[in-house]
């Protein structure tokens, strides 16, 4: 059996801590779920980019700024970046949408203090848009970089998540969000005012769902429940469900049914998609270099085709083929996007697209 790849086990506890998030989040029993579910999404998100450092080889550790060659310590371990510089690392963009929920919730992990304890009930109503985002973008990330197969689907069920249909529980949940504690609130307030519209209205930030109930005969061709998405509806539509206040929320999760090679990409696809995101051209014969010079899969006519590297790229027995991940086509453009690392994956000199050398400069 193969040697599991030095990344496993991290993206596991990352698994795991997500897992264990949405438990939290939605057992009614927890006095404090919702600070359960920030601590823990905290940690699921800080060993998911851990995981993608390992794989792209990405030193991740802090070094002693006085001494180059030496590791920074904490009880005798070397200092590893936390959540807040992983993600200037991955979104170097400060505007982008997923980092900035993802911030949200860090600089409200250090002001959940005991002092709070009784504001969490009125914290998840506040913010579940935002929780909701959260794990949506923890999930797209995961399966994004380390397949579908990857996906929480396959670990958690998630329920559907009502808060209410009654005139009655709707007023009972705006009683309750204005118990927030006055300092939550402004702290709230403050960090929004500080971001553009653009990214407030996004549903990467803050996951928003309207939920309409239809009272009808009994059918039995209908289903209990029945949903609409917004893009299916007309203009009149839109606009009347527009005017709707929240009555209610209700969190709709895809199911992907099975699909061979879901995911995966042909080699030209990929080179293209590499191609569209560097300024280098990127072709075919550049794309076979970079999985030979790394052993990204064996040679054509190797005894053993299925000794890959699974998280890059996998063997197809029926087609005797070979496919590539996601997570593959992001490694080569975040290393061919300098000349330096073009070079080094591709054993050859880059060659700037046309018109691209003049953009790169202009960057």
């Amino acid at each position: 059996m193969a040697r599991p790849p030095r990344w496993q086990s991290t993206l596991d506890a990352s698994v795991e801590e997500a897992c264990l998030a949405v438990r939290l989040y939605n057992d009614p029993a927890e006095t404090r779920s919702f600070e359960g579910f920030v601590v823990h999404m905290h940690l699921a998100w800080l060993y998911l980019l851990h995981a993608e450092f390992i794989r792209d080889l990405v030193d991740y550790r802090y070094w002693d700024p006085n001494r180059k060659k030496r590791l920074l310590r904490i009880d005798g371990e070397p200092k590893m970046w936390e959540l807040e510089r992983c993600l200037r690392e991955r979104w170097p963009d400060s505007a982008d949408v997923v980092r900035a929920n993802l911030s949200l919730f860090i600089r409200l992990r250090n002001r959940l203090e005991h002092r709070h304890a009784h504001a969490d009930a009125a914290l998840m109503v506040t913010l579940s848009g935002h929780a909701h985002a959260l794990l949506i973008n923890y999930e797209q990330e995961l399966t994004n970089q380390f397949g579908d197969d990857r996906s929480l689907a396959l670990r958690l069920r998630i329920p559907l998540f009502v808060g209410t249909f009654s005139p009655q529980g709707e007023q009972a949940l705006r009683t309750l969000r204005k118990t927030l504690p006055a300092d939550l609130q402004g702290f709230i307030t403050d960090y929004e005012s500080g971001l553009a519209e653009a990214t407030v209205i996004d549903s990467r930030y803050e996951f928003r769902l309207r939920a309409t109930i239809e009272l009808a005969p009994k059918d039995p061709e209908a289903i209990a429940i029945q949903f609409t998405r917004y893009d299916d509806l007309t203009d009149v539509e839109r606009a009347a469900v527009e005017k709707m206040g929240r009555r209610g929320q209700v969190i709709v999760r895809d199911r992907k049914q099975p699909v061979s090679g879901l995911g995966r990409l042909m080699p030209k696809s990929a080179a293209a998609e590499v191609e569209s995101s560097i300024p280098f051209a990127f072709n075919l014969n550049h794309f076979a270099a970079a999985w030979r010079r790394e052993q990204v899969r064996p040679p054509s006519g190797d005894p053993h085709p299925d000794r890959t590297k699974p998280d890059f790229c996998e063997y197809d027995e029926p087609t005797k083929s070979y496919r590539y991940t996601r997570a593959y086509v992001n490694y080569l453009i975040k290393k061919c996007g300098t000349a330096e690392g073009f070079q080094a994956v591709t054993g050859m000199p880059p060659r700037f697209q046309p018109g691209a050398e003049g953009r790169a400069e202009l960057g």
